[in-house]
């Protein structure tokens, strides 16, 4: 079995689509029929997120924390307690692609790390697009750690002692762990998960927080800042 563990924090606006995709991944000709579950960790929410998840067939988990770490964590060990021997993480704001699973399990190692892509810059100036274009490695041998597009084998994922209980940077701290212990990693761009820019991010040292790290760079050399950066901060 594999699962697909999803943390999501009040995203009623996104989770129909991201689940959607995680779905449809599992259930590629490629995987033979074996059983996917996908996993939904509701972690404090107070919007329809739960409802629209399962309404699609997830499995939904409740927990009240504001705690990624212990969301994927607790999805994490809700797939293994079913028997997964693989487990795929992605964010509630990303939607994965049809062969997301397959191109992980093709890669035959112990954890893959895959990128991210992003469809819509609304609400950043045209300089944060062209900075991320210019700087992100989209090839493989990158080294770039993204929760929304992370697997692992079970055996790996419990001898790294699985996501710490950090509120962000989990999924580096967590690689860095597996580093640790000698697994190894496939850095690789043939699975591109697309995220979104949005500027309500939910991590502090998100990939949301980082562009806007970006926008408040290059206001100082004339660029504008994205519209309302000020009135944004993470949940």
């Amino acid at each position: 079995m594999i699962g697909i563990i999803i943390p999501a924090h009040n995203e009623g606006c996104c989770i129909g689509e991201c689940v959607s995709a995680a779905m449809l991944a599992g259930r590629h000709t490629e995987l033979g029929g074996e059983d996917v579950q996908v996993t939904v960790v509701l972690d404090t929410c107070m919007d329809d997120t739960g409802q629209i998840a399962a309404s699609l067939g997830a499995q939904i988990i409740e927990v009240v924390g504001r705690n990624i770490g212990m969301a994927r964590a607790t999805g994490a060990r809700a797939a293994l307690e079913s028997g997964a021997r693989w487990l795929a993480f992605t964010d509630a704001d990303s939607v994965v692609p049809a062969d997301w699973l397959v191109q992980q399990l093709r890669c035959s190692a112990d954890a893959v790390c895959g990128i991210i892509g992003v469809h819509d810059w609304s609400g950043h100036c045209d300089a944060v697009r062209e900075d991320f274009l210019r700087t992100y490695c989209d090839a493989d041998g990158h080294h770039h750690i993204h929760g929304a597009n992370l697997g692992v084998s079970a055996t790996a994922y419990l001898r790294a002692g699985g996501f710490p209980l950090l509120e962000s940077n989990e999924d580096v701290a967590f690689v860095q762990a597996l580093i640790g212990t000698g697994a190894t990693i496939a850095w690789t761009a043939s699975t591109r998960v697309v995220t979104s820019a949005r500027m309500d991010c939910r991590a502090r040292r998100g990939f949301g927080a980082t562009l806007r790290g970006v926008s408040r760079r290059l206001a100082p050399l004339g660029w504008p800042r994205a519209a309302l950066l000020d009135e944004f901060e993470p949940e």
